[in-house]
């Protein structure tokens, strides 16, 4: 048979340790220093009375010798009770004074452990709070209440702690779900071709090799689209090697490996030395061009720049093309966003600027994008310039 509760032997438990909690800690802090004040005001004022008023005995009158000598014991006498009064006074006074100090140290550690529960008590709310949020409902905050203090702020900051990590959940969920959807596209797409093509009992050589061809495109696509999110993920991860790298001969080197049809390159590159991961930076070179490329104007132009200016290498790549409208722009550096409004070839992934934001932001760079006076987009990365000793 099981064994029943009452059966099972008893856990024994150790004795419960005491939390040294905030408020422990305050009240402690409190009474020991009401303890030490206090018992430093009665000392001092104990060593003032002491030194003060010891008792004297002045004889005023003038008597003969004879007469002195005959009233000796009684001042003697008067002396001692003096003296035993003053003890006795100085030795009540040091036991009152003692009482009172242990009566108000106890009083006012009760008082301590009050006042900083008081204060604490929105340190508790908060903490409480903050441990019933999860990732499901990051959308709730604190909202602290009441002055504008060292509280408040800290619950202020929290919130906005809350803020980033919502943005930051919802961004992942939209990830995943959109890099979901734009590998499964093409998947069903191969599936589909692949199925029509052996359901057909009169498909010809010529037919197979058509439908082979669309499956070895489409699986091309996926390559790219897989590349990216590599290239995605690793740039979020943070640089793996830094060294010092030019940025003009990686923009002349991408440039000579892209055909750019009848759109007009103009390009200034001088020299512009960072520190950071070449095989990144040209990723970032690469996708900014291919942006310029593929969302422009029939005949339209990009301009390519590189140079240092205050403090920092800085490539600029501006191209012709539809206006963009500049709330819409923030969006373009987010995954998997496409602008309505942009023309070009549909082969995109809509990875290409959030790659080029994810890239920056690993090697310390502010990427700042503006519409352009003639359409088009005006982007600029201002990567921190190689000290040189490091060129």
């Amino acid at each position: 048979m099981p064994a029943t509760a009452s059966d099972r032997p008893a856990v024994a438990r150790g004795p419960r340790r005491l939390r040294w909690s905030a408020r422990l800690r305050l009240t402690i802090l409190y009474g020991g220093l009401f303890l030490l004040s206090g018992a430093a005001l009665l000392t001092i004022t104990y060593l003032l009375v002491a030194t003060r008023g010891e008792p004297k005995i002045v004889v005023k009158a003038i008597v003969p010798g004879n007469e002195l000598r005959a009233a000796e014991p009684d001042l003697l006498q008067q002396a001692k009770n003096a003296q035993d009064q003053y003890d006795e006074s100085m030795r009540q006074l040091l036991t009152q004074s003692a009482t009172a100090l242990a009566l108000m140290s106890a009083t006012s550690v009760a008082t301590g452990w009050l006042v900083a529960g008081r204060v604490l008590r929105p340190v508790r709310t908060m903490a409480d709070r903050a441990r019933s949020i999860s990732d499901r409902n990051l959308h709730e905050r604190l909202d602290v209440t009441g002055p504008n203090d060292e509280f408040k702020e800290l619950g202020d900051t929290f919130d906005e702690l809350l803020g980033r990590l919502d943005a930051a959940f919802d961004a992942q969920r939209r990830f995943a779900a959109n890099a979901s959807h734009e590998l499964r596209t093409p998947l069903t797409l191969q599936r589909a071709m692949i199925e029509v093509a052996l359901a057909n009992p009169t498909a010809s050589t010529e037919s197979l090799r058509a439908v082979c061809e669309r499956v070895l495109a489409a699986g091309e696509h996926q390559e790219h689209l897989i590349d990216g999110l590599l290239t995605l993920t690793r740039s979020h991860r943070g640089l793996e090697r830094r060294e010092p790298t030019d940025l003009a001969p990686v923009v002349r080197a991408t440039l000579h490996d892209r055909h750019t049809g009848p759109v007009r390159v103009e390009h200034d590159l001088a020299p512009a030395w960072t520190v950071g991961d070449p095989r990144l930076v040209e990723r970032l070179v690469s996708n900014l061009l291919d942006n310029a490329l593929r969302h422009n104007a029939p005949d339209g132009w990009v301009r390519v720049t590189t140079r240092v200016a205050d403090g920092g290498a800085l490539l600029r790549v501006a191209n012709s093309g539809p206006h963009i409208p500049h709330d819409r722009i923030d969006a373009l550096f987010q995954p998997f966003q496409r602008s309505d409004s942009r023309t070009g070839s549909p082969d995109g992934h809509g990875l290409g600027l959030s790659i080029v934001a994810a890239v920056a932001t690993a090697h310390d760079a502010d990427v700042t994008a503006l519409p352009g006076p003639e359409g088009g987009l005006d982007i600029t990365v201002a990567f921190p310039a190689a000290a040189p000793h490091a060129v």
